[in-house]
């Protein structure tokens, strides 16, 4: 039965601290270096010719506002899954970080879906799909620990932002998106 902080008092599925440290220090990083590697190939920066040609929302926020905001996501859904992975044997953990693992590869498609292949629209659905399977693993790790379903919570929220900007972009740049084009 989970407490208040996500932990189990005892048995086969007792939260394991050093197992989440472990955990921690190596996703946390882990994460941060795969998105950055992400936006980097991608060319996600305010270099990107493209994107600069683009007319962008009034909401857009600056671009270093993103990096700071994904660095600040990946850090808590990383702790989030450290918290889960630190649980043992519990039902539901397999299932729970399985959904974290497919969430997080669809996430780091979209740079290159965007930024690379120019196809906003297809962006748009794969931030769709991105955050259905995030609710999915918000659900699961619940099961799990309340504190990671919580720690998740920023990361939708941001999602469900970003996807606005990317709707709003798709219709201000219509003749921009390679697929419209059928490049």
């Amino acid at each position: 039965m989970n407490d208040d902080t996500g932990m189990r008092p005892a048995g086969p599925g007792r939260f394991r601290r050093g197992s989440a440290v472990l955990a921690g220090l190596v996703l946390v990083p882990g994460l941060l270096v795969l998105g950055g590697l992400s936006a980097r190939i991608s060319g996600s920066t305010t270099e990107n010719a493209w994107f600069q040609t683009l007319a962008l929302p009034a909401l857009q926020p600056p671009g270093p506002v993103f990096g700071i905001a994904w660095s600040i996501l990946y850090t808590l859904i990383a702790i989030a899954a450290a918290v889960v992975w630190g649980h043992g044997r519990v039902p539901g953990r397999r299932l729970a970080l399985g959904l974290f693992a497919a969430q997080l590869a669809i996430n780091l498609t979209w740079s290159p879906i965007f930024f690379k292949l120019h196809l906003i629209l297809p962006a748009l659905g794969v931030i769709g799909l991105m955050f259905v399977v995030a609710v999915a693993t918000v659900f699961a790790f619940a099961r799990v620990s309340r504190l990671a379903a919580w720690l998740m919570t920023p990361y939708l929220v941001w999602l469900v932002f970003a996807g606005a900007l990317n709707a709003r972009i798709w219709l201000l740049n219509p003749a921009a998106d390679a697929f419209q084009l059928g490049v």
